[in-house]
């Protein structure tokens, strides 16, 4: 417990110390993006980009960027298949923690589904007067029962792995905000919209 306490306070204090949105983002990197056998990716394999995204199911930026440029995301440089997008969890309070470990509970593509929902409803149950409560509820809307959601909220290792995830991505990427895309390499900061994700990625597309 201390020692996840003092990573899930090391992860929050990073992304205290630079603005969540804007910034001039881009930097790059050399080194091959690694993907882990349980990743949750959406999109084919062997699409030329690899869109990386950490993000924390309580932070408004993150919403915003599921609810606008994500989408179209979805329906073009997904669907086209010129891209993949893998989604890593990247939680800055403990809420967002035991939401995290809820939604890894989730199979196949239905997790991409309730990642949506957790978004488009986060005002709701992050803010609600018993958070806990009120995420079972959307839990359930998922077609989770109450008995697996009090299962999955409490599952101490995979909480535990989230945040080494992150932490991960924070070592390798210089992950230091939500949201952070991580492209072929290159980082890439705060909810930007589709039309400039859209310019950056066919740069990166084209080696530029």
């Amino acid at each position: 417990m201390k020692r996840r306490q003092i990573l899930l306070g090391s992860l929050a204090v990073t992304a205290l110390a630079i603005p969540l949105v804007g910034g001039a983002g881009g930097s790059a990197h050399a080194q091959s993006v690694e993907i882990f056998p349980d990743d949750r990716i959406l999109g084919a394999a062997e699409a030329p980009l690899t869109i990386i995204e950490y993000s924390s199911l309580t932070c408004p930026h993150c919403a915003a960027l599921h609810g606008n440029a994500l989408p179209r995301i979805k329906e073009t440089w997904i669907a086209d298949g010129r891209a993949r997008l893998v989604f890593r969890h990247y939680p800055l309070d403990g809420l967002a923690l035991r939401a995290a470990a809820v939604a890894n509970c989730i199979d196949g593509a239905r997790f991409f589904g309730f990642l949506d929902l957790l978004f488009q409803t986060q005002q709701r149950w992050a803010r609600a007067q018993d958070p806990m409560q009120s995420l079972s509820q959307t839990a359930r809307l998922a077609g989770m029962s109450p008995g697996q959601f009090d299962s999955c909220v409490a599952d101490e290792a995979e909480m535990d792995k989230i945040l080494t995830r992150a932490q991960h991505g924070s070592k390798t990427f210089d992950v230091e905000s939500t949201p952070t895309m991580i492209v072929n390499g290159r980082k890439v900061e705060g909810a930007r919209s589709f039309e400039e994700f859209d310019e950056i990625f066919a740069k990166i597309a084209a080696g530029t």
